[in-house]
């Protein structure tokens, strides 16, 4: 695979966004009462802050269109009197949420977020407004987590403002509370930056301290590239624990030391890891496929992913005078039809039920060399199959059975979605729901895996594609052959097309043709490179063979795929 190296446009789910650059407007609400349904808001007040530096205020008292109850005038100091005059809420609104650019990817943060976000939902529900929807942060938790009981009485505004020396005291009035809660938020974010927090994403995932090993395991990281690839965790032996890709290495893998990394799995496999092996990739696609295929290769034990493509099995018309549908783990160059794959024996087993119930096709697996008996079934130990080979049918009699099931494996379902949709509706009317579910199973579980070898196999039948998709710093181009990625590669702005797309393809590893529909490649790799030809502004550069997929086949019939789920409108 080409190894040309060029700049990429990293996403920020790689790159993260840095509290630094993170705009927070942190807001109060003053109001009338505890819940958002009866009670309504007396005082807005808000402060936007980035990167420790104030950019704005926003603060008005409110009409709420109720009477203030006694004990909130007491507590916050607002009369009936001050907000008479005021304007209402609908007129606070649009400009609160100008302010705020909560639709502009500013973090909304809040004293017990859940109070304030609920009124301010409540307000946008009732008047029309969408509600942005913001990434919100609430000091309250973030508190508990960082600050112990054994360091503070409780986690009150006052108190973390008082702890902390926030030089802005808390009120019960909204601006004065916001003010008073910012400070509270800055103290917060520094005890976060000596647990390796310093991206919004990081801060998002925050639940608990990194342990001690996490943060003596840092080191791992820092010589790793700012470079697309896949990484690998290896223990002391040089076996890999866990694989996986990003856009920018040394910031993903950065970030398995931090309080951000959670999972219970990952912090043991970090305390198991000595090394951190990068492999450098030219473009995020082919990444995506080494990682696959190294997992595929490698199974890491703490890879749930991807690690058992072997486990895939596929529904085959076996080829013999008398053919019957048999489950194989295999792709063998024998010529015959195949189905799948399934993720699992059982769905393999419910698409059999579906082509069987279908067509009058052998179920008996013993081995025919011409047309069988009932005494010989019974000898085989199978009983009565229901095929019409039983009573001595002629081989090109049973062709006819063979060349339906055949186009229906591969071209055509159209004759066991009809069939078995038929049965389902007879069933129901008569009340036998659990058949009827029965059958509408064994219909999903073929139809999903039709549209599965469908998609591979148009995919496989194309010796040679090429095609690019335009990103912030280039193309990003790949050679697929027979469903293989063979080469990639990032072309930069300015370069010419032409002698680099040759040299592209010039240097492509070499893929033969196979058997069946995922011929050179795992179906996850294929489904991938699917994934990215659907993506949108992508062009085809170069192709020899046909892409396509039949004008009958099993696409037309994706809802149907949905019964299993419950998702079906019908049900």
């Amino acid at each position: 695979m080409a190894q040309q190296q060029h700049s990429v446009q990293t996403s920020l789910e790689d790159l993260g966004t840095p509290l630094s650059a993170t705009t927070f407007v942190v807001v109060d609400l003053e109001t009338t009462g505890a819940r958002s349904s009866g009670a309504g808001i007396t005082e807005i007040g808000a402060v936007k802050v980035r990167g420790g530096e104030v950019l704005g205020e926003f603060g008005t008292l409110v009409n709420p269109g109720v009477p203030i109850p006694p004990f909130i005038t007491l507590l916050t100091g607002i009369t009936q009197a001050m907000v008479a005059t005021a304007p209402p809420v609908d007129a606070v609104l649009p400009g609160f949420l100008e302010f705020a650019e909560l639709d502009r990817g500013a973090v909304l943060v809040a004293h017990n977020a859940p109070f304030d976000v609920g009124f301010l939902k409540a307000v946008c529900a009732d008047h029309g407004l969408p509600w942005p929807a913001p990434t919100v942060v609430d000091t309250v938790p973030l508190a508990r987590r960082l600050i112990p009981r054994g360091e503070v009485g409780n986690h009150k505004l006052a108190t973390l403002a008082g702890f902390l020396g926030v030089p802005d005291r808390p009120t019960h009035r909204a601006l004065d509370d916001a003010r008073a809660t910012v400070g509270v938020l800055h103290g917060l974010l520094e005890r976060l930056g000596a647990f390796g927090v310093d991206t919004l994403e990081e801060l998002r995932a925050f639940r608990s301290a990194p342990t001690s090993v996490q943060r003596g395991k840092r080191h791992l990281a820092d010589d790793l590239p700012e470079s697309p690839g896949v990484y690998v965790f290896e223990d002391a032996r040089g076996d890999a624990l866990y694989i996986g890709k990003s856009g920018n290495l040394r910031r993903r893998v950065r970030s398995y030391f931090t309080a951000a990394e959670t999972r219970r799995r990952i912090r043991e496999m970090v305390g198991l890891a000595e090394r951190v092996r990068p492999i450098v990739c030219a473009t995020p696609l082919e990444a995506e496929v080494r990682e696959l295929r190294l997992i595929c290769e490698r199974h890491p034990p703490y890879n749930r992913r991807s690690r058992h493509q072997e486990r895939l099995v596929w529904l085959k018309l076996t080829r013999e005078p008398y053919p019957r549908l048999s489950v194989v783990r295999d792709l063998a160059e024998d010529g015959a039809p195949y189905l799948g794959p399934f993720r699992s024996a059982r769905e393999a087993q419910l698409a059999r039920e579906a082509l069987e119930e279908t067509a009058p096709i052998r179920r008996c697996n013993h081995r025919l060399r011409r047309s069988p008996t009932v005494a010989a079934c019974a000898l085989a130990g199978m009983g009565r199959c229901g095929a019409p080979c039983e009573g001595r049918e002629s081989v090109d009699d049973y062709a006819a059975h063979v060349a339906a099931v055949t186009a229906a494996m591969t071209d055509e379902p159209g004759r066991v979605v009809t069939r078995l949709r038929q049965r389902i509706e007879e069933l129901s009317r008569e009340l036998r729901y659990e058949e009827a579910a029965a059958h509408r199973d064994r219909l999903a579980a073929f139809l999903r895996a039709s549209i599965r070898r469908q998609r591979l196999a148009a995919l496989a039948g194309c010796s040679h594609l090429v095609a690019g998709r335009p990103t912030p710093a280039g193309w990003e181009l790949a050679v697929i052959r027979h469903g293989r990625l063979a080469g990639s590669a990032l072309m930069g702005r300015g370069e010419r097309p032409a002698p680099f797309l040759s040299a592209l393809v010039a240097t492509a590893e070499t893929v033969e043709p196979g058997p069946g529909p995922a011929p050179r490649a795992t179906p996850e790799e294929m489904e991938c490179l699917l994934r990215w030809l659907e993506s949108p502004g992508l062009r085809l550069a170069e192709i020899e063979g046909t892409w396509s997929c039949p004008v009958d086949g099993a696409e037309k019939y994706r809802d149907l795929t949905d019964w299993g789920h419950g998702r079906h409108p019908a049900q």
